[in-house]
């Protein structure tokens, strides 16, 4: 697996961060935009500057290594990442982050038209995707409600989904996991009318920012957390946060976060 390069840690004690596997951009690209969300969340809680920090990774190995660090307090994650890595890292979800098309993603299974005619046709599929490093996310969380996949379906992790949606649109046993943005864009390729979407999950929380390692008390975060909340109401804190392609946090949805965890755990 591709590591994020190595910088210098954020110097502040308490740092967030942020990891989305498979998503574009990596530590040193992003960190101009980490700094000035981190400097902006701090003059919402008037805190001194240097009081919070924040990095970003795009691999899941680097993420997991930064939150098991002393400093790592708070994770903001996509929701695979989240069931996948609650117990070991101690994720505590809290608010979820809402983009311009809500707090919620609606993931859609892709495959040449005709080939899958329900979840027992996958015998011997490959279900690829950005999800894909979280398999119970996959067959348990997302597409529980199509049914069992059969033992023989692999679920592998995918950056490059371009080309696994041409793999599948030629022929091949390969279905694909996409949001609902890449769904969108489908009609814009020259292969799209070969592809259909054969399994829809539920709207599902997106991202999700959680206390880390049990590393700070409620009433500790609790700042943090309400600046968050109120990132938005300042012409700089839309700026930070337009920046990171987000809109608003709100306050996470609990049962819609315990059903997530009750289809991902039956998927084991």
């Amino acid at each position: 697996m591709r590591r994020s390069p190595v910088l210098p840690a954020p110097s502040a004690n308490r740092v967030i961060v942020l990891c989305a596997p498979g998503y574009p951009g990596n530590t040193a690209q992003a960190q101009p935009t980490m700094d000035q969300f981190a400097r902006t969340v701090e003059k919402t809680l008037k805190a001194p500057a240097g009081t919070l920090g924040a990095i970003y990774f795009e691999t899941e190995a680097a993420g997991m290594e930064r939150l098991a660090q002393a400093t790592s307090v708070v994770a903001l994650v996509p929701l695979p990442f989240m069931l996948k890595h609650a117990d070991d890292l101690k994720l505590d979800p809290r608010l979820v982050v809402v983009q311009e098309s809500g707090p919620t993603e609606t993931w859609s299974l892709v495959a040449q038209s005709g080939r899958l005619r329900d979840v027992s046709s996958l015998v011997g599929w490959e279900v690829t995707g950005v999800p894909g490093y979280a398999p119970p996310f996959v067959r348990g969380t997302a597409f529980g409600g199509w049914g069992t996949f059969p033992d023989s379906a692999r679920i592998t992790f995918a950056t490059a989904i371009l080309s696994a949606l041409r793999r599948s649109a030629g022929g091949d046993k390969v279905a694909v996991v996409l949001d609902e943005k890449e769904v969108k864009a489908l009609a814009t390729l020259p292969f799209g009318p070969a592809l259909e979407v054969v399994a829809r999950s539920r709207p599902l929380p997106g991202s999700l920012v959680c206390l880390a390692g049990g590393r700070m008390k409620s009433a500790e975060a609790a700042p943090i957390l309400d600046a968050l909340l109120h990132l938005h109401e300042t012409a700089e804190g839309v700026e930070a946060l337009k920046a990171m392609r987000m809109v608003r946090f709100e306050t996470a949805d609990r049962e819609a976060i315990d059903a997530a965890r009750r289809a991902f755990a039956a998927a084991h």
